[in-house]
């Protein structure tokens, strides 16, 4: 496999989000990018913990409660602590796990773990998420998609700038998926006038992200059967101890079936 460049002059996403979680991935510009971004607005770092804390609470569900033995996680990023490979196989060491992403430092970083992970459990697709076609055709290598699926989004959707085309990806992802798969979902809500202007100064900065209202945030759940709470603030959906106060984020978890 030929070494995917890395380009250290331009901010990645994925770095500047790890840079945010406290990661170790990242380079100057994504620190640079970061501040930037955190200084437009400081709840940011918030928002990303919490984030990755719904991202546990529902993998483990999943797994526990719903009995989901395959996920594909589409915009993973790069790794830190609790990512959904190891969530899952805490609960089941038989689930299957498929990562999605189009950083080169991310696949580097990939490597590293299909090395270490149990033959066949956990594999990785470079695709943006922009193209579900072969996302879905790569991922079939690993998951058998006549069979249940959770498809897991993170903070991804919001980075397709045509909310039509972000909701016919995700029609198109479910499409191709069993009867009895879940959609993951959660991202950035214009729901403050703060933090619509720190998004406004972050995407002057080199990280664009588009923000999306709760009721776009449920438009890509519709025709699903939403699992309780239903589309709330991150921090809501079934928190493990006292929740803190809602951010500017929305979350869903929904059935196919």
């Amino acid at each position: 496999m030929t070494e995917p460049e890395l380009d250290t002059t331009r901010p990645s996403s994925a770095r500047v989000w790890n840079y945010l979680l406290g990661g170790q991935d990242h380079f100057e510009i994504d620190r640079i990018v970061g501040d930037q971004v955190r200084d437009a607005h400081p709840a940011i770092v918030q928002v990303a913990r919490e984030q990755r804390r719904f991202l546990i609470r529902s993998v483990t569900w999943l797994a526990r409660e719903a009995g989901v033995r395959q996920f594909l996680d589409i915009g993973t990023g790069l790794p830190v602590a609790d990512s959904t490979h190891e969530v899952a196989q805490r609960v089941a060491p038989e689930a299957r796990v498929v990562y999605v992403d189009h950083d080169p430092l991310v696949l580097v970083q990939a490597r590293s773990l299909l090395a270490a992970a149990p033959e066949g459990t956990t594999a990785y697709v470079d695709s943006d998420v922009e193209d579900p076609a072969k996302i879905l055709r790569e991922a079939a290598r690993t998951l058998d998609l006549s069979k249940p699926v959770a498809l897991v989004m993170m903070g991804i959707l919001g980075n397709v700038a045509d909310y039509a085309e972000a909701r016919s990806i995700v029609e198109r992802l479910l499409a191709a998926v069993a009867s009895g798969s879940y959609l993951v979902v959660a991202d950035g809500t214009n729901t403050s006038p703060t933090i619509v202007e720190g998004q406004r100064r972050a995407n002057q900065s080199g990280h664009p992200y588009n923000l999306r209202s709760p009721e776009q945030i449920a438009g890509y759940l519709e025709g699903l059967e939403l699992v309780e709470p239903g589309v709330v603030p991150t921090p809501l959906w079934r928190p493990d101890g006292e929740a803190p106060p809602a951010l500017d984020g929305y979350c869903g978890v929904g059935l196919k079936v």
